[in-house]
């Protein structure tokens, strides 16, 4: 390989370790601002199900480090979710140079709008769906079974409830995208509505715990998110092809 071959490639690797540096900083700095809140955090977090406990019921510890630990995993992956709109500038500063300028328009507002979309999920599970489950929960209980939840148990069902919501409320950008690089139309979306209704269903059992009720309040928005994204969609068909096109040509002649 001849020097000026490799030179680029040394300094994307470059550019690429100091974005992970500055991605890996920015997580740490938000982390050591909540470490001392960490107690505080999980309690918040634990609200939805504690509210919910027969009276005399408490969480319990079933491992000895886990009231040390426990509080500190959950503060080291909010940490990660409030850091993530500056972890994803740090990708978009990484991927920007090489983007066309249409691509960089429509960058910006998807790092916006997902941002959003993921913390929007996250609220909807916290503020709707854990009431109602835990709820569910609780008041099924067999006669003489005293509810007694182990703390780091919880903190796994409730990181898995979050990350399928935010991720699942990510349904309008994929679907912005899908249309805007032209692999699919807000037409054909349409006509696949029947098959969507059916999947969101299934995407929404394998997500959420065994109930149906957590299950339908994950496939209902997901499908009104579906309606959403082919709603946006509509302004957006088939521009990136058609620019790419454009640009390609133009720089041809």
């Amino acid at each position: 390989m001849a020097v000026d071959e490799t030179q680029p490639l040394i300094s994307h690797l470059i550019e690429l370790r100091k974005r992970l540096i500055n991605s890996i900083i920015c997580v740490l700095v938000v982390f050591l601002a909540l470490i001392y809140f960490a107690n505080d955090i999980y309690q918040i977090v634990s609200a939805p199900l504690i509210k919910q406990l027969p009276a005399g019921a408490s969480m319990i510890a079933t491992d000895v480090a886990s009231p040390f630990f426990t509080p500190i995993k959950l503060t080291m992956i909010i940490s990660v979710f409030v850091a993530a709109p500056l972890v994803l500038y740090q990708v978009w500063a990484f991927v920007a140079p090489a983007l066309y300028k249409h691509e960089r328009r429509l960058m910006v507002p998807l790092l916006i709008s997902s941002s959003l979309l993921f913390y929007l999920g996250m609220a909807f599970a916290y503020f709707v769906v854990f009431p109602l489950a835990f709820s569910f929960f609780a008041h099924t209980a067999p006669k003489g079974v005293m509810i007694a939840t182990d703390i780091n148990n919880y903190l796994d069902f409730v990181m898995a409830l979050f990350m399928a919501f935010g991720v699942s409320f990510e349904v309008p950008v994929a679907i912005v995208l899908l249309c805007w690089s032209g692999v699919i139309t807000p037409q054909d979306l349409k006509k696949k509505r029947p098959y969507v209704l059916v999947g969101v269903f299934v995407v929404g059992m394998l997500l959420t715990p065994p109930d149906v009720l957590s299950q339908t309040l994950l496939a209902i928005p997901m499908y009104l998110l579906f309606e959403v994204g082919i709603f946006c969609s509509r302004f957006y068909v088939g521009k990136g092809r058609r620019q790419d096109n454009a640009t390609t040509e133009d720089s041809s002649q």
